[in-house]
């Protein structure tokens, strides 16, 4: 199954081209009928929204996240309205909304606090089930977070009406800066290597995917794919009974396209043998910008 990753923001008339991630937009909320219709037509079943806040008053704890007049809330009940049929994911974060860009609540010497971190993403992700997203993910690796979703969806009676996928093993990776360019969400000073895995850390991915499952995750995520096949599979051996889902993240896409334009490989070919690689190391839900391309692609050959 594909899901593909959208960015909307505030402006209900945007459709801004993203330089450093060809071929995406942002997309205002009045702009996603002409945007996604003639996908769905081609077979989409399934998004996930990313807010991109710019006309907000930004603040320390993200209030703006789950502003009922905000990107995402909006975006959920207009795709609720137009496209009953689609699955509708929410990441849940709120660097694009903290005046500081990270994804949780400071100390005031700039290190995460993290319980009042955990209940504001476990606030934000319950308005966004309540908005009417299917699906919530939350991607900012707080410990714990997991955990105080699932009660909170719970609590308002929609720990069986909203999926909970879980950002369970996400590194602090180099691949990510197309998308910290579309999203707007790049830290103010610092970095996210205190709450994000390193690279090598093997056996944090394995014990962060266990506690993820302990706590209620629906759905496990490995998050980049293609570097993090071997988590993948060690996710796949470690929850057998839940869906894997893993992103393709911005900088292989970007780097997939770039290789093409280079001449390097064929495109279609190469983004092919790229998801492909992930199925067979265990995912069934990959998350990719070239979404729209694979459902053309595949189109053509029927």
């Amino acid at each position: 199954m594909l899901m593909y990753p959208i960015f909307i923001t505030d402006d209900p008339q945007a459709e801004v081209v993203i330089p450093s991630l060809p071929g995406q937009k942002r997309w205002g909320v009045e702009k996603l009928e002409g945007f996604l219709g003639p996908l769905i037509k081609k077979g989409l079943k399934s998004v996930i929204l990313f807010g991109v806040p710019l006309n907000c008053q930004k603040d320390e704890r993200g209030t703006p996240a789950d502003d009922p007049e905000g990107p995402v809330i909006q975006a959920i009940k207009k795709l609720r309205t137009l496209f009953p049929e689609l699955y509708i994911a929410a990441d849940v974060c709120l660097c694009e909304y903290t005046s500081h860009g990270h994804c949780g609540v400071l100390h005031e010497d700039g290190t995460i606090n993290t319980p009042p971190s955990v209940d504001r993403i476990a606030e934000v992700a319950v308005n966004y089930a309540k908005a009417g997203a299917h699906c919530v993910a939350p991607s900012d690796m707080m410990d714990g977070r997991i955990r105080a979703i699932k009660l909170g969806l719970m609590g308002a009676g929609l720990g069986n009406r909203c999926t909970l996928m879980s950002y369970s093993a996400k590194f602090a990776s180099s691949l990510y800066g197309p998308f910290r360019d579309a999203a707007g969400s790049a830290p103010s000073f610092g970095n996210r290597k205190c709450y994000q895995l390193p690279p090598a850390g093997r056996g944090l991915a394995r014990r962060a995917i266990i506690r993820d499952v302990s706590e209620g995750a629906d759905i496990i995520m490995v998050k980049p794919a293609l570097p993090y096949l071997d988590i993948i599979a060690s996710a796949s051996e470690l929850a057998p009974n839940h869906p894997l889902a893993c992103y393709q993240v911005s900088g292989e896409y970007a780097m997939i396209v770039a290789g093409a334009k280079a001449g390097v490989y064929d495109l279609k070919t190469m983004a092919f043998e790229s998801v492909d690689s992930m199925l067979r190391a265990g995912a069934t839900l990959i998350l990719s910008y070239f979404t729209p391309q694979f459902l053309e692609w595949l189109d053509e050959e029927k």
